[in-house]
């Protein structure tokens, strides 16, 4: 090809390589759509204890440093977050304050995502546990078993013939609600260590028997979770392994869990706020977000 015709086609070639750029760089990124994220509940799903405090509704004692706003502060989701103290199976398909709507109401076919808490506050499985291993705990002086040797097996029992049938008929509920929505139970991070810590006694006075008796409880208490959320279709979110020493016998910093006494959040044996962002960390890892 002679000289000149030779320059005019890579004039040619690098014009029409420098169009497509300046094309390729003018088409903008596809905009990624928002999740419809809905947060449903306990005090665990609701960071009850931890400030700020979310003044929409003051009954249900939630926090606007709960999981679920850690979730969707880095995922950029829509959130309605319905997370609610106390709050039971039973809430939601029923009201669990006047005024105060059936969590599953939050869950139209629009949603895609649920994420979730529930099943510690069933027959008073937490709260009367760790009020009768205490209360038995600072009677014994630390000593023995006393609350085992009292309840044996009757925290057990109600967790599977009452918590487990009512966990379902609520996943199932929410299922119901969003049938293509990807749904993620949490279970509960450590509350106690595996085996009793002496220097631990002041601020969880459970008797150094009751520990691993309160540790089984739990491990029970995930289980049964566990095993209703796959049988709805669920994702079981494990903290077996990612809360193993974080209990709330462990020092401030390191703890997800306040202790019984001289804790430092305003609602005792719940997550802190390091607790809830490992929490919604694990549970992002878990599902694939962010």
């Amino acid at each position: 090809m002679p000289i000149p015709a030779l320059r005019r086609a890579i004039a040619a070639t690098s014009a029409v390589a420098g169009a497509l750029a300046l094309g390729l760089s003018a088409v903008p990124a596809q905009a990624t759509t928002p999740l419809n994220y809905a947060a449903l509940g306990d005090s665990y799903s609701a960071a009850s204890g931890v400030l700020p405090v979310d003044p929409g509704n003051l009954l249900c004692l939630r926090s606007t440093a709960d999981y679920p706003h850690v979730v969707a502060a880095r995922t950029g989701a829509r959130l309605t977050d319905v997370t609610c103290g106390a709050a039971r199976t039973k809430d939601f398909t029923e009201s669990q304050y006047p005024g105060v709507a059936p969590q599953a109401d939050a869950v139209t076919a629009d949603t895609d995502l649920v994420t979730l808490t529930i099943g510690g506050n069933d027959n008073g499985t937490f709260i009367n546990a760790m009020l009768a291993c205490g209360t038995a705990g600072i009677l014994s002086g630390g000593r023995g078993s006393p609350c085992k040797d009292t309840y044996g097996t009757s925290f057990d029992d109600a967790i599977d013939t009452a918590t487990y049938p009512a966990l379902k008929h609520a996943l199932r509920a929410v299922r119901a609600k969003a049938p293509d929505a990807r749904v993620a139970v949490l279970g509960y991070p450590w509350i106690t260590p595996a085996e009793a810590d002496p220097s631990c006694f002041a601020e969880m006075p459970v008797a150094s028997g009751d520990v691993p008796y309160l540790h089984a409880l739990q491990a029970h208490l995930n289980a049964v979770v566990q095993r209703a959320a796959e049988e709805t279709g669920a994702t079981y979110v494990d903290f077996s392994r990612a809360s193993e020493g974080h209990d709330a016998c462990q020092l401030v910093g390191t703890r997800w869990i306040e202790p019984l006494l001289f804790g430092r959040n305003l609602v005792p044996v719940h997550p802190n706020a390091l607790g809830e962002q490992r929490m919604a960390e694990h549970t992002m890892s878990v599902l694939g977000l962010g």
